[in-house]
């Protein structure tokens, strides 16, 4: 894209350039925040996200939604609703993602040093504290995604700098994944119940019998074509029958069928929801 080389040019002079680029632009005010919602639209009453995590449907002509204000119209820009927040504008600020770009956004330079060692080089445009390094290709948007490290590029804006210096690469599958969670795990509750007396020692004798056990069930859920929530429920059931009233079944045994449901596609919740079920069915909670 062609960008502006001069960003000491007033900001409304800047904007169009960036504008008229492909570049969505809007006004920042000092500290590097966007305009607060006008008269018309305060605390968005007028349908806007207070999170602005969504533009909403409010089709204000001020600049006052943050990103989803930005544009690439020249009369909008131009407009004299506009034009009164240029007055008062510190600097220009653009959303990345409606250009169809990424901003890596680095604040340090131990995170610049991080981006060294683990990004492919691509534009880089230095910030008060660090660069952006500018890669094509549009994401989801995250902070914190390493120590000192956001991204910025969906629902999300940057400030204009300058046109930064190299080639401008396309987005890594690195850095897309930097926002990707993990699977959400939890700590299955394990309860051990002592062994009714005169049971004798414990029938299981050795790990290997509790681990083969194991391997059965994640089988048993691995293996499952239908009913996969039923199938779940009754293996949980069959472990907890057989294993949770000694005190060999741990969290990381538990764990194992926790992972093994995931996999076909089961919640978190249902997986424990269906613990749980187990658990009281057999009469092993804490009562």
């Amino acid at each position: 894209m062609t960008q502006p080389t001069d960003i000491r040019r007033e900001p409304l002079s800047t904007a169009l350039s960036l504008a008229a680029s492909g570049v969505p632009v809007l006004p920042l005010r000092a500290g590097k925040v966007p305009f607060g919602n006008c008269r018309r639209c305060t605390d968005n009453a007028c349908g806007g996200r207070p999170n602005m995590k969504t533009p909403g449907p409010c089709a204000c002509p001020n600049p006052c939604h943050g990103w989803a204000a930005a544009t690439t119209d020249p009369d909008a820009i131009n407009s004299p609703t506009w034009a009164r927040a240029w007055r008062d504008a510190a600097a220009v600020a653009y959303h990345p993602g409606g250009a169809g770009l990424t901003v890596v956004d680095l604040d340090s330079p131990e995170a610049i040093a991080w981006a060294g060692a683990s990004l492919p080089a691509t534009r880089t445009v230095p910030t008060t504290r660090g660069e952006h390094w500018l890669y094509r290709g549009a994401m989801q948007s995250a902070n914190g995604v390493q120590p000192g490290v956001d991204i910025k590029s969906t629902m999300a804006y940057a400030r204009w700098l300058g046109p930064g210096v190299g080639a401008m690469t396309p987005l890594p599958a690195v850095v897309r994944a930097m926002t990707v969670k993990e699977p959400s795990t939890v700590r299955p509750t394990v309860v051990a119940v002592p062994a009714p007396a005169g049971s004798g020692e414990c029938p299981h004798r050795t790990p290997t019998y509790l681990d083969r056990g194991i391997a059965m069930a994640e089988q048993r859920i691995t293996e499952a074509r239908s009913a996969v929530h039923a199938t779940v429920y009754r293996t949980f059931l069959a472990v907890l029958s057989t294993h949770g009233r000694c005190g060999c079944l741990t969290e990381t045994h538990a764990a194992r069928l926790f992972t093994a449901a995931q996999a076909k596609g089961e919640t978190v919740r249902h997986c424990t929801d269906a613990w749980t079920n187990a658990l009281t069915t057999l009469g092993l909670t804490h009562g």
